[in-house]
């Protein structure tokens, strides 16, 4: 049995922390991200890792910084044997990686190198890629820089959204670091320094990223749509009953049609591309609920030949 500080916040680290005493190791501490003001009241709100801890009767601690010499003492004397980091939220300095005794080790929702940095999954799919793994990496000061110490690949299907891939990596990487730490309590665990080509950084998504370039091909515009479903939601705006209505495009499917890019070319939500043309399937008003392309059209148009609104001038 393994003595393991668990660090994470939301609900992409949940699995991990459920599964580790599964496995028969325990969990002597949790740290994750303060509460924070959220919902329509803006009430203060523990995070998903927090309220899992506090179920289950682990001590829950939420410091806003781990540089300062206090946060490392406390840290020291917890005496864990390893910690596990999922999705956590702070830097961890030197100090608080060198306290375990077996090192500091964390869950990437990429095949490292590819995908370095705070949006491996949502990069990953609109980039159109077709394969990425869990990775679980031996952690060190640089950014996702460290050893490989177990993957396991995962396909990235062609209609796949980032929010069905999350939750397929979630799963998958708590089995994967359940596995890592028996390797590492049988000093069976082997970390290979990865390689120093095919280095690829997933910046942080910009909500500015989310409005859909209809002048990009079909294949660009769908990748972007399923990259960014459910959060932020790609999405473009028209002119419905006289004023400005955005639309979030949830889901949607490559389809046959051209014309000028950002014209609705039918009666089912067929849009054209600069290369080719999409097809709406799931949607979002500002302020409702998804719902499906069908039972949007009963009470809101998508006239054909009319075209979408540019992002600069705002007119078609």
């Amino acid at each position: 049995m393994l003595r393991i500080v668990f660090m994470g916040t939301p609900d992409f680290s949940v699995p991990t922390l459920a599964a580790i005493p599964e496995a028969g190791h325990e969990v002597i501490a949790v740290y994750t991200q303060p509460p924070r003001p959220a919902g329509r009241g803006m009430h203060e709100q523990k995070s998903p890792v927090h309220r899992l801890a506090e179920q289950s009767g682990i001590p829950v601690l939420t410091p806003r910084t781990l540089r300062d010499p206090a946060a490392h003492d406390t840290f020291r004397a917890h005496g864990a044997d390893a910690a596990v980091v999922v999705a956590y939220g702070l830097i961890l300095p030197r100090p608080i990686l060198d306290a375990p005794r077996f090192g500091c080790f964390n869950l990437h929702a990429s095949a490292l190198p590819r995908w370095r940095g705070a949006a491996p999954i949502q990069r990953a799919v609109m980039a159109g890629d077709t394969e990425t793994a869990a990775s679980i990496i031996r952690m060190d000061e640089g950014l996702d820089t460290g050893p490989v110490c177990a993957s396991a690949p995962i396909a990235i299907g062609p209609e796949m959204t980032a929010g069905e891939l999350h939750d397929l990596m979630a799963a998958r990487g708590a089995a994967l670091m359940v596995q890592a730490l028996a390797a590492l309590e049988n000093n069976a665990l082997a970390c290979t320094p990865q390689p120093t080509e095919g280095i690829t950084y997933a910046a942080k998504i910009d909500k500015a990223e989310a409005r859909i370039d209809w002048s990009r091909a079909a294949e660009a515009v769908h990748n972007q749509i399923r990259g960014l479903a459910p959060w932020p939601g790609a999405f473009f705006e028209l002119i419905h009953e006289g004023r400005v209505e955005r639309l979030k495009v949830l889901r949607a499917v490559r389809a046959n049609g051209s014309g000028p890019a950002g014209t609705i070319l039918d009666d089912a939500g067929t849009i054209a591309c600069g290369e080719g043309a999409i097809r709406l399937i799931e949607v979002q008003r500002a302020g409702k609920r998804p719902m499906a392309l069908a039972e949007l059209l009963r009470g809101f148009t998508l006239p054909p030949g009319a075209r979408v609104l540019d992002a600069e001038t705002h007119e078609r």
